[in-house]
């Protein structure tokens, strides 16, 4: 269940990110039920492959940076997290998503987004524990 629930919240925050942003988007029809048969598989395989670079790759790259985060004031976590949604990009484009970032400030108010939006997805349901 807890599985479910991380890609279902990754899922969400980078559907609203695509949804706000036009320097995010997925390939496919714009519209109507066939805009959700044509992004919904492509949406959870990106949402799992950001939660995997989130997982794996992103706790090595803030151990690395600690200095200059503490120097920051942590305003380098933000730099971060847009990197690991471009890296996240570009995994999708090697595996023919067709989920596209244009540049990074578009990844760095996507990776906002996509905070925030999990927040609330955590917060509204209820703990595995």
């Amino acid at each position: 269940m807890r599985f479910v629930t991380w890609l279902l919240t990754y899922a969400a925050g980078l559907a609203v990110a695509a949804w706000l942003l036009d320097g995010i988007w997925f390939e496919g029809a714009k519209n109507g039920q066939a805009e959700v048969q044509d992004k919904i598989v492509p949406l959870l395989v990106v949402a799992l492959i950001l939660g995997l670079v989130s997982t794996f790759i992103e706790p090595v790259i803030k151990v690395l940076s600690l200095p200059f985060i503490i120097l920051t004031l942590g305003f380098l976590l933000l730099v971060i997290n847009a990197l690991m949604l471009l890296l996240t990009a570009r995994l999708a484009d090697a595996f023919d998503l067709g989920f596209h970032v244009d540049g990074f400030w578009n990844a760095l108010v996507g990776s906002l987004i996509i905070t925030v939006v999990g927040w609330g997805v955590r917060t509204a349901l209820p703990s595995d524990e």
